[in-house]
């Protein structure tokens, strides 16, 4: 902390930073630049990596301005509440690091606030996006620090350990306002500058997200995370059984494991490999999206290393293989460690998608990955089929595998089913969690003339399906159902309630030839585990004569119902010995789509792949 201040300021401005060095010194020249002088500067370091307090140090000379560092990054309210704790001013006001007040920014919210004695809380307009202004609250935003001036009381900012959000009225405003209104000045006087790391887009989906709030503020502890435009996630309780649950000890012969890159959906999945006695450790991309599973992982049993050096590291633990997996954001930082490798057994799994990567120019990395790699773990046999046939070297005999890449742990989606709905109203129901790829308004309005109910799952896939929902409930009426999420432990509980489950809905156009495949041809969508789990009949369309990954696993298996149209699906809804077979027949093999039911081979195969590495010349690891 440095210097004295002045003993009774007007106006308390308090500044959080994290990673803004170079914004800040703009911020606190627009400070000092305002017409209000009586004013005390309140920065609150929350851990900064960068050179922060560099920074600040050429403003501390000013004995207005204050400087406090805390330990390692607390959050935002955290950063709040620890200036609050020295404000002195009856009036406080807010200045982030990264924005700009304008000359007569505080003289106007002080000046408003004296007008209205009824107010707790005025606040300006403000410009965003560098051209375009708003003259109070932007829409789909809550208020903005920046453009925030209040009365002090005693309310205090949430905190992380309670919530972690972008809706600063949950944080904070909301509970200024059972102290007084809230009034507008309508001028345009501070700025919300826009960039990539803003706080917002870091915290809410899809830009941003829990994975990637994790990772840019270094959080090593569950979260309860709630964004305005997403899913509520409360780590704490959803992984407590397995935080609570001490690791076991290493098995005979149990294997050293890195994971590297990223766990995509279902990532306590891994815990299935530590209970089998192998010891787990992680190696992450750093810039996951929310749905990217990254470490430090909320159910803990992981022991992550440093990104920083990594190559050191790798070579101090020693680890028997590297499992390198899952999705196409992983691609670049897998590859580098395989290139980088110090002579570890190197895994290869992938699961989505191989055209992802050549639209976002990473096709060479993804090539090499299977080129180089020790062993490669297919997701679909038409997956690794179409693989090898873009390269001669994908045929050359190193081991390989087929197995779904983000099935879930088996404890997780335990439980009884419910009684289904067409019990008690005699009408069909089908249900499509997550996004209804293929399900046309138009095709769910002929659902709905066959009497068939589609339930849609997802708050958050709501708002990116606005368009859809409102178009398709003008078609279909009340043959369309919204509902929220579901986590993974109820599941049971709420799908099996419906008669049948949706695939992704699709006509394939490939006519056999495996080089005209597409993704929707050669993937095993994650809610393909999600229906199995609750024993529901699958529905796709019937793709005869063409290659289809879950067409031919659903056939294989008998787990579901294929058709030509609605009026054909209909139909076969109708056949309810049928569908009550089909049921019955899903529930018997539902563990087939856990984890855990295929751990033993994953073993299995990680000691081919040891022993084969251990008896061949070493690959080639650095691209040519």
């Amino acid at each position: 902390m440095s210097s004295s201040s002045p003993s009774h300021p007007r106006v308390s401005v308090l500044m959080p930073t994290f990673k803004q060095a170079h914004f800040l010194p703009r911020a606190v020249e627009s400070l000092l630049a305002q017409r209000l002088q009586d004013w005390e500067l309140i920065v609150v370091d929350d851990g900064s990596p960068d050179e922060t307090r560099a920074a600040v140090q050429p403003f501390l000379a000013d004995p207005r301005v204050s400087y406090h560092r805390l330990p390692h990054n607390a959050g935002l309210g955290a950063a709040l509440n620890h200036a609050l704790s020295f404000a002195r001013a009856p009036l406080v006001a807010y200045l982030p690091s990264d924005d700009v007040y304008y000359r007569d920014h505080l003289q106007s919210l002080v000046d408003l606030l004296g007008t209205h004695p009824e107010a707790a809380l005025t606040y300006s307009g403000l410009r965003h996006h560098y051209n375009r202004t708003a003259p109070g609250q932007l829409e789909g935003h809550p208020l903005q620090l920046v453009q925030v001036l209040h009365r002090r009381v005693g309310d205090r900012w949430l905190e992380r350990s309670e919530l972690t959000t972008d809706d600063l009225g949950r944080m904070y405003w909301d509970a200024l306002a059972r102290h007084g209104a809230a009034v507008g000045s309508g001028q345009v006087t501070c700025e919300w500058v826009d960039h990539p790391h803003q706080r917002h887009k870091i915290v809410r989906e899809p830009v941003g997200g829990i994975n990637t709030y994790r990772v840019y503020y270094g959080v090593q502890e569950p979260l309860r995370f709630h964004t305005t435009v997403g899913h509520h996630i409360d780590e704490l309780e959803r992984y407590r059984k397995y935080r609570v649950r001490p690791p076991r000890p290493p098995a005979p012969g149990g294997l050293k494991i890195l994971l590297v890159g990223e766990l995509a959906y279902n990532p306590e999945r891994m815990l299935a490999l530590s209970e089998a006695g192998h010891k787990l450790y992680g190696l992450w991309m750093d810039e996951p999206y929310w749905y990217n599973w990254v470490g430090p992982l909320p159910f803990g049993h992981v022991t992550d290393l440093p990104r920083e050096n990594w190559q050191a590291a790798v070579r101090e633990l020693q680890p028997d293989v590297i499992y390198g997996l899952l999705n196409w954001q992983a691609v670049p930082f897998a590859h580098e460690v395989l290139t980088g490798n110090p002579g570890v057994p190197f895994v290869w799994h992938f699961k989505e998608g191989p055209f992802i990567c050549l639209e976002k120019g990473t096709w060479r990395e993804l090539l090499e990955l299977y080129r180089r790699a020790d062993g490669r773990i297919y997701s679909s046999p038409e997956m690794g089929a179409w693989f090898e046939t873009l390269a001669p070297e994908l045929r050359d005999g190193r081991p390989t595998l087929v197995l779904d890449g983000d099935l879930p742990k088996r404890e997780g989606v335990a439980g009884e089913r419910s009684p289904r709905l067409s019990g008690a109203d005699g009408e069909i129901h089908t249900v499509v969690p997550g996004r209804p790829i293929g399900l046309h308004p138009e095709t769910v309005a002929d659902l709905a003339a066959q009497g068939v109910h589609l339930h849609f799952y997802g708050e958050f896939t709501h708002g990116q399906w606005k368009g859809w929902i409102e178009r398709t409930r003008g078609l279909a009426g009340r043959f369309l159902h919204l509902h929220s999420n579901v986590n993974q432990e109820d599941w049971v509980r709420e799908f099996s309630r419906y008669d049948a489950g949706w695939l992704h809905f699709f006509r394939s156009e490939n006519g056999g030839e495996l080089r005209r495949a597409n993704w929707d041809d050669l993937n095993i969508p994650a809610r393909m585990a999600t229906l199995a789990a609750a024993g529901l009949p699958m529905l796709q369309g019937d793709n005869t004569g063409h290659i289809v990954a879950t067409q031919t696993l659903a056939r294989e298996l008998d787990l579901g119902l294929f058709f030509r149209d609605m009026t054909d699906l209909g139909a076969q809804l109708q056949d309810r010995e049928r569908l009550s077979a089909l049921r019955e027949n899903v529930w018997a093999k539902r563990e087939l789509f856990t984890f855990d039911h295929h751990v033993a081979r994953l073993t299995d195969f990680f000691r081919e792949v040891i022993g084969a590495t251990a008896h061949a010349a070493p690959p080639e690891r650095n691209p040519s």
